[in-house]
């Protein structure tokens, strides 16, 4: 996917901040959600608060601010956080972003999150294995309107999870 040119910046918003809403228990954790998350992140991050800042933080300081986040079943759950910051002067697509994909079984499962950004040009980002709590972090510099992979198999080779989610909500 690549980033759609715009006539102007000003026609763009590349200079305007991102706008957030609170959720509840968030704003108790100093976290918030982008008000263009991808439907669904609102009731993820309300069902449960405190998996939600335990997956903000795993992604380190200041990754407070929910782009996305998706319930896959009972098998696991994939976030996507912003830092406020931004990498370059386009303040739609550069802002940093953090991927993680949560183990809900408790049990080791092969695993992973892949996250690309919205530039062909840039490599994805991805982190593989077997875990029993998460895969990730992984980050991109200009990951808003990218999108995260998630990946989940039993130990027989079944595929449990094999789904994207979007960083945001973007044309």
């Amino acid at each position: 996917m690549t980033a759609a040119p715009y006539a102007s910046a000003a026609e763009s918003g590349a200079n305007t901040p991102i706008a957030t809403v609170q959720f509840t228990g968030g704003q108790a954790k100093g976290l918030a959600m982008a008000e263009n998350a991808p439907t669904g992140t609102k009731e993820i991050l309300e069902s449960n608060a405190v998996a939600a800042a335990a997956a903000a933080n795993v992604c380190g300081s200041g990754y407070t601010v929910s782009t996305g986040a998706a319930r896959y079943g009972t098998y696991g759950t994939a976030y996507t956080w912003w830092n406020n910051t931004y990498s370059g002067t386009n303040h739609l697509y550069d802002r940093p972003i953090c991927a993680v994909f949560f183990n809900d079984l408790g049990s080791t499962r092969y695993m992973g999150v892949r996250l690309a950004d919205n530039y062909t040009a840039t490599a994805d980002t991805e982190d593989f294995g077997a875990y029993s709590s998460y895969a990730g972090p992984v980050y991109q510099k200009k990951g808003y309107c990218g999108r995260a992979y998630s990946y989940m198999e039993e130990p027989s080779g079944k595929v449990d999870v094999d789904n994207y989610l979007s960083v945001g909500t973007c044309d």
